[in-house]
C-alpha cells in the first residue's frame, strides 16, 4: 500500500541514542482493511479504497450500506482511495497495517488544520499593528491601505485580507518516522502534523 489511514493522538518526545529530545507526534495508524478495488474497465481508473474504524450497520446510510454489502466487507466510518501499487493484487477484505511503514522513512501527512474562525490580518498573517497613540483612535488592528489611488483604481486579486483562518486541508511532507509500534498501531513521526488530537489523518509514503 501507498498509505493509510490514521488518527492522531497526540504530541510528546522521546530521547534519541545520543540523549537528545525529539519532539514527536503520536498516530493510530490503521489497521485499514480494503472496502473496493477500482479498475479503469468498471470505474475509469485505478485506485484502492480503504476503510478505518469499523461501524455498525445502522450507523451508516443505506447507499454505503449496499456499497460494503457488495463487496462482502465489514462497514467502515473513514473511506479513502490511495494509488495501487503495481502488480499487487488487491481484494475486498484484505487488511494493512502500520507494519506497512519503518523507522526511518519519510511520509507525508495530510489532514485538516485546526480552525480558528474568522480572524483578521495580525492574526491571520503576523501582519504589524499601528501605532496605538497620538489620536489614531481603535484602528491599530485594522488593515491599513490596501490598494493604490486612480492607478490602477482597484484591488489586486490575492491580497491578504480578514477572512477564515484553518479548517483547510494541510500536508506536511518529509516527517520523518522515528518509532513503529506494530502492538499498539501507533506511529511516531518527528515533527507535528495538522489538526487538533482525534483528528483523522492520511499517512503516504
Amino acid at each position: 500500500m501507498r498509505g493509510l489511514i490514521g488518527k492522531k493522538i497526540g504530541m510528546t518526545r522521546i530521547f534519541n541514542s545520543v540523549g537528545n529530545a525529539v519532539p514527536v507526534t503520536i498516530l493510530e495508524v490503521g489497521p485499514c482493511h480494503v472496502t473496493q478495488v477500482k479498475t479503469i474497465d468498471s470505474d475509469g481508473y485505478d485506485a484502492v479504497q480503504l476503510g478505518f474504524v469499523e461501524t455498525k450497520d445502522k450507523s451508516i446510510t443505506k447507499p454505503l450500506s449496499g456499497h460494503f454489502k457488495k463487496n462482502n466487507v465489514k462497514p467502515a466510518k473513514i473511506l479513502a482511495e490511495f494509488k495501487k501499487v503495481p502488480k499487487f493484487d488487491y481484494k475486498p477484505g484484505q487488511t494493512f497495517n502500520v507494519g506497512l511503514f519503518s523507522e526511518g522513512d519519510f511520509v507525508t501527512v495530510s489532514g485538516v488544520s485546526k480552525g480558528r474562525g474568522f480572524a483578521g490580518t495580525i492574526k491571520k498573517y503576523s501582519f504589524s499593528t499601528q501605532r496605538k497613540t497620538h489620536g489614531q483612535g481603535d484602528t491599530y488592528r485594522h488593515v491599513g491601505s490596501i490598494g493604490s489611488a486612480s492607478d490602477p483604481s482597484r484591488v489586486f486579486p490575492g491580497k491578504k485580507m480578514p477572512g477564515r483562518y484553518g479548517n483547510k486541508t494541510v500536508s506536511v511532507k518529509d516527517l520523518e518516522v522515528v518509532l513503529v509500534n506494530e502492538n499498539k498501531n501507533q506511529l511516531l513521526v518527528k515533527g507535528s502534523v495538522p489538526g487538533s488530537a482525534n483528528g483523522i489523518v492520511y499517512i503516504t509514503r
